[in-house]
């Protein structure tokens, strides 16, 4: 029996458990792949408080070592479900676990886009990609593609662009929208081939491997050849399993301000879950602090 337990381990939710734990509350953390979520796989960071550049690795080494050091307990096991009887919350996992706590709160995060596109699961690991730092050591001297044009994006043509062959960029907007200095770290150190209103429409295969891309490009059908593809078009929030406890909006995030609070009295929300105009590592630390703080004044007797 917990006092709060949190579903999620990325900046969020490691947060809301650092609160919780200074405010005397029993914590477990709860998350199902890595804890520091996707900043993980961020090379350099330059926008967190404190620090003027960073790798996201050691950003989430030290939060997570700030958490242990408070007493959270933590597990990585994936949650399925959770289930409100009377006061108290029932938190099931897909491993068998069951943990049972006063207070709730979802900072599930957000997990990659994809295009829909005819075969494109199978083509996941198989020349289809969502991580530089993961997968681009694969394509080393080859040719590679980039999806996207937001800060994402270019993160990922950053890094690929130091090793790839030839680096192709498609965006099916007419500019890209990534911040102007990420724009000019890229172009300005390296020769980027890039397409602008290039909405793909299929991906060329060969042996079961991607071998290129076919998109139009201002009305005209167009296709590149290449070894790889990374997809960076966006995040979708991770919520479908919790939608009986906090509503969620026509886009899949939950429906809370800043404080957290949901229609569902003791469960609470903070991070890129929830419905915000900007998802970033400061927002969701924020997110995680108003999330635990109200969460230990409905346990003290307050309302939710």
């Amino acid at each position: 029996m917990y006092d709060i337990i949190v579903i999620g381990g990325g900046p969020a939710g490691l947060t809301a458990a650092v609160y919780g734990c200074r405010m005397g509350k029993s914590v477990l953390l709860i998350e199902k792949e890595v804890f520091g979520g996707q900043i993980v796989n961020t090379p350099k960071v330059e926008n967190i408080p404190g620090f003027s550049s960073v790798s996201g690795e050691e950003f989430a080494d030290r939060c997570l070592e700030q958490v242990m050091g408070q007493g959270c307990e933590m597990v990585l096991e994936q949650v399925t479900e959770v289930e409100k009887s009377g006061t108290q919350f029932l938190v099931k996992t897909a491993e068998g676990a069951e943990y049972t706590a006063g207070s709730v709160i979802l900072a599930t995060g957000t997990t990659h886009r994809t295009l829909g596109l005819d075969g494109e699961e199978e083509l996941i690991g198989n020349g289809i990609h969502f991580c530089a730092v993961c997968d681009g050591d694969l394509y080393r001297g080859k040719d590679v593609v980039v999806i996207g044009g937001g800060n994402s994006a270019f993160v990922e043509a950053n890094i690929l662009a130091q090793t790839a062959g030839r680096l192709i960029m498609l965006q099916d907007l007419p500019q890209f929208t990534a911040e102007a200095r990420s724009q000019e770290e890229l172009f300005s150190n390296y020769d980027v081939e890039t397409h602008l209103s290039a909405r793909v429409t299929g991906y060329e295969t060969q042996d079961g491997h991607v071998a290129g891309v076919t998109f139009v490009e201002n009305g005209e059908e167009r296709s590149v050849k290449c070894d790889g593809i990374f997809l960076s078009v966006g995040l979708v929030p991770q919520n479908d399993a919790f939608a009986s406890l906090a509503k969620l909006n026509s886009q899949g995030y939950f429906e809370a301000d800043e404080t957290g609070v949901t229609a569902t009295a003791g469960v609470f929300v903070a991070g890129d879950c929830r419905t915000k105009t900007l998802r970033q590592v400061a927002t969701a630390c924020s997110d995680g602090a108003n999330a635990a703080i109200a969460a230990c004044r409905y346990l003290s007797g307050g309302t939710s």
